[in-house]
């Protein structure tokens, strides 16, 4: 995991109408997703063997009771305002809490909430304050959330004291799974046509871990600046895919390849030549055409002579 390190609870409200929502709670390590919440049962489902951190069993129900409430509290308080606060339905409210790790050391919390995806008010030091580009509906909100001292000190707490004491002992217990070198696989394929004359060139990459990793289309030792790279998704196992394109114009993927970097390959960089896998394609289609006439042919036979 890359530094600056974050531990962070996100919560996404969408209030449908007065009496419908739908709450979607989720705890992550950097880009790692280590919990999310179980809105039937009320209760933090840990998705890692290690997501308990060294947190007590005891101390995780004072989270799962003290978030339940707060949670409730803070979706009822949302639905009454709604119509002072000038909330239209429906209406999505985007919460992200938690505190950083830089250089082995705690540097800091957050506290943001966002209406409708723009900035709206965050938690500094023991308040609510309202974004400047927010107007009047964020210091009214900003108001009425400092009208309850105790829920801020609450808060201030949870992000002050409760927060680092986590991400420390969430990281300890995860090192061996944090610290794992996954090496990448890698294969290319063809692309839609980007238009006659002309080839997209796909690079896969899947299966690797940590996050970081350089890919790029090659002629030669030259970068080829034309590549495209896609966002690097998460699989289901931790790992990570990624995949980076190029057009060119059919006749000038010859000497083209892909080159892949990636910590676990110790320096040792994956080549893909596009030459080989356009040789390996012809050979394919070169044995399986002849094949499919042959059993075309059988089939016609065998019918003819039963008829």
């Amino acid at each position: 995991l890359k530094e600056p390190l974050s531990f962070h609870v996100t919560w996404i409200a969408s209030f449908y109408n007065h009496s419908w929502k739908r709450n979607l709670v989720s705890g992550w390590l950097s880009d790692l997703q280590t919990h999310t919440w179980d809105s039937n049962s009320s209760t933090i489902v840990f998705l890692w063997p290690w997501s308990r951190g060294n947190f007590s069993n005891e101390e995780w129900k004072e989270l799962e009771t003290l978030f339940h409430i707060h949670t409730i509290r803070s979706s009822e308080g949302i639905r009454r305002y709604a119509h002072e606060l000038q909330f239209e339905y429906p209406f999505e409210i985007q919460l992200i809490g938690g505190c950083e790790l830089h250089s082995g050391k705690v540097s800091g919390s957050f506290l943001q909430l966002a209406y409708q995806g723009s900035d709206f008010v965050s938690f500094q030091n023991n308040s609510w304050l309202p974004y400047p580009v927010a107007g009047n509906m964020a210091k009214h909100f900003c108001k009425v959330l400092n009208q309850n001292q105790h829920e801020n000190d609450i808060t201030h707490n949870l992000l002050s004291d409760t927060c680092p004491r986590f991400i420390l002992g969430l990281l300890d217990a995860g090192k061996a799974h944090l610290q794992r070198q996954v090496k990448p696989e890698a294969w290319l394929s063809h692309g839609p046509s980007p238009g006659p004359g002309h080839l997209q060139l796909v690079c896969h990459v899947s299966g690797f871990y940590p996050k970081p990793v350089w890919v790029m289309w090659m002629r030669g030792e030259q970068e080829q600046q034309g590549t495209q790279r896609g966002d690097i998704l998460p699989s289901a196992d931790g790992t990570w895919y990624l995949r980076a394109t190029l057009e060119v114009a059919a006749g000038e993927a010859a000497d083209l390849s892909c080159r892949v970097k990636h910590s676990s390959l110790e320096g040792k960089d994956i080549v893909l030549y596009w030459e080989h896998h356009s040789s390996v394609g012809f050979i394919i289609l070169a044995v399986i055409v002849p094949l499919l006439l042959l059993i075309g042919l059988a089939l016609w036979f065998r019918k003819r002579c039963f008829c």
